[in-house]
């Protein structure tokens, strides 16, 4: 591909960037190397502020020697209960570096299942960010007994608790720096006593069917596969990245904060998640890591802006575009790009494409990366048409991350490309099954050995539930989860995942779930994207009063059947979507219907609208 893109300064780096068979041993060994170079990077009150390595360092350091004060030891466990902001970062390599098991939970989790967690990995210590968290925490501490301390990072409207229980993270440095003075090599001892086998972090599954699992990693398999990263996804200390993905999903933990750890490169964490799009602008990453869900909405916030310019505007954007997506397709077919229509595309970016990727924010990426769910292939395309390369990965968080990935030299829409250099990828011959083998996977769900012993095959290969295919160059292609295949009653077996992302290319909707297992035809029920439907509403003197209203109005059912007569004529009549229900309430991932990384639970939506699903089937 650097026929049309200067690609030769990102291509993977095989040697090695950090030593350090642990995850404390490459984070002190980073500090010492790196010093005063910026790594953390953080929005208060309107102002960017930066933390040095070293900075770091001496936040790590407090915060370790302030739970040694407390007894916290080796085998330990602490959980982290907040959303993506520095301090996680910082309590998770203190954890870490003390020789304890770090373990995280979404902030949308309610008390209920901050219990549970905090009770299946017998959580001692337990991170909050604030009130809010707090609150949660307090209501269910009476039933865990082993849990000794809760730590607040943001004490705002906190001023006047007192608990002896309970204490700011400002508190917890101050003993740290107590205790260094006493006892000052007691971090760098901790530390040093970590071994490769020693498990480090705990990641539950997301438990959309029944509880979720503890997924146990050792300090080896992590700083293995982060340095397996740099051979797929390079990486160095001139990279931005942005931090904003949930740091308790093995996504952002690995791509995130542990990747950015071994390559240098600065970590940038937006406000909240409502600023992303703001703050990707501000950041303008050179390197962007985000799920499908993101890259849809940045798609749809350009369509609509699109239709809201003038004539000419759209004029001169169809153009360059379709001038990005000849030579996109001369890429992607290998085929050699000639000299007029490179001048060209370097007039359409110029006139029109470069700005739209000022508008997204990622003018100055050199690659962008998706996964933790399939994305469309058109939309691969549109970002290529653009002029960015974006790679799909595939994993889990029993793989611990990517698997398998696209490298940046052959990009091939809808696959998820091939396997890494540091693991070994199969499809099993009877069921069609990817399987996974090698030392980045994981040792086992933690209490439950035998859930560990069903998740393997008799010759140890990880069963991953996906099914696929692989073609010739050994590019693999999720076809769908074998639990989800659809088999119609007429005997027809459908991947439901081909239509959900046909159907979420569009800019009027976020998510999509296909049923129709063992039914006459397919049915699917729709959430709605309900920025861009209410300014169609808008726009169309649609009236409505609220979201349920919205979704009911005939003219946006009309928008929406549009849509899914779009799709159906991209294949056969027996594939097509018959019927749709969509949503009337507004989902957050509060709600149960949703995963923490915001997708629709299949059997959750099948079981709690299962009125509604049956309707379309007597209608």
């Amino acid at each position: 591909m650097s026929n049309l893109w200067d690609l030769s300064h990102i291509q993977p780096r095989m040697d090695s960037v950090l030593d350090g068979d642990t995850l404390p041993a490459m984070f002190w060994n980073a500090v010492r190397a790196r010093g005063d170079h910026v790594w953390l990077r953080e929005k208060d009150l309107g102002i960017w502020r930066s933390w040095s390595w070293r900075e770091s360092g001496d936040a790590v350091a407090e915060i370790a020697a302030g739970l040694m004060s407390l007894g916290f030891a080796a085998g330990d466990t602490a959980s982290i209960l907040s959303n993506t902001v520095i301090e996680w970062v910082l309590c998770d390599l203190a954890v870490l570096s003390c020789g304890a098991v770090s373990n995280g939970i979404y902030p949308t989790d309610a008390a209920s299942q901050v219990h549970y967690l905090c009770e299946d990995s017998r959580t001692s210590i337990l991170f909050v960010e604030d009130d809010e968290q707090l609150d949660k925490a307090l209501e269910v501490r009476a039933q865990l007994p082993g849990l000794r301390k809760i730590v607040v990072f943001d004490m705002e409207g906190l001023r006047g608790l007192s608990d002896p229980d309970v204490l700011s993270l400002a508190q917890l440095r101050a003993l740290g720096r107590e205790h260094l003075k006493a006892h000052p090599d007691a971090v760098v001892r901790a530390a040093a006593a970590v071994q490769p086998d020693d498990l480090a972090i705990l990641v539950y599954t997301s438990g959309t069917t029944g509880k979720p699992k503890g997924a146990m990693h050792t300090h080896g398999g992590l700083t293995y596969t982060v340095r397996g990263y740099n051979t797929l996804i390079a990486r160095d200390e001139h990279d931005e990245c942005m931090c904003f993905l949930p740091l308790c999903h093995i996504a952002e933990r690995m791509g995130g904060e542990y990747f950015a750890l071994y390559t240098g490169a600065k970590l940038n964490f937006v406000e909240n998640p409502d600023t992303v799009p703001e703050n990707v602008r501000e950041i303008a990453p050179t390197v962007f890591t985000a799920v499908p869900r993101v890259w849809e909405k940045f798609y749809s916030g350009v369509t609509i802006a699109l239709k809201e310019s003038t004539r000419l505007q759209r004029a001169v954007y169809a153009w360059g575009i379709g001038v990005g997506q000849q030579i996109a397709a001369r890429v992607l077919a290998g085929e050699p790009v000639p000299a007029g229509l490179k001048a060209r595309f370097r007039v359409a970016r110029w006139l029109a494409l470069d700005n739209v990727r000022k508008l997204i924010g990622i003018h100055r990426a050199r690659y962008l990366v998706t996964g933790a769910a399939p994305i469309s292939p058109e939309l691969v395309k549109w970002y290529l048409a653009l002029g960015v390369p974006m790679l799909e990965v595939w994993g889990m968080t029993e793989t611990c991350g990517a698997s398998t990935g696209v490298r940046v030299d052959r990009v091939k829409p809808g696959s998820i490309g091939r396997a890494t250099d540091f693991n070994q990828v199969r499809l099993d011959p009877d069921s069609g099954e990817i399987q996974v083998k090698g030392p980045n996977v994981f040792k086992g769900y933690l209490n439950l050995p035998e859930k560990t012993a069903e998740t393997f095959t008799p010759d140890g290969w990880l069963r991953t539930g996906d099914v696929g295919t692989v073609d010739g160059e050994g590019f693999y292609r999720i076809t769908d989860r074998m639990k989800d295949i659809i088999i119609t009653a007429g005997g027809k077996n459908i991947t439901p995942s081909e239509l959900e992302n046909e159907l979420k290319f569009s800019p009027y909707i976020t998510d999509a779930v296909v049923i129709g297992d063992q039914k006459p035809y397919l049915v699917v029920v729709i959430m709605v994207d309900q920025e861009n439907v209410e300014k169609f509403a808008q726009d169309n003197d649609v009236p409505f009063s609220n979201y349920a209203s919205l979704t009911r109005a005939p003219e946006v059912q009309a928008l929406i059947q549009g849509v899914i007569d779009e799709v159906n004529r991209k294949f056969a009549r027996v594939e097509q979507i018959k019927r749709f229900f969509l949503l009337d309430t507004q989902l957050t991932a509060e709600d149960e219907e949703l995963t923490p990384t915001m997708k629709l639970k299949r059997k959750l939506v099948q079981t709690k609208y299962a009125p509604q699903i049956d309707a379309m089937y007597r209608a």
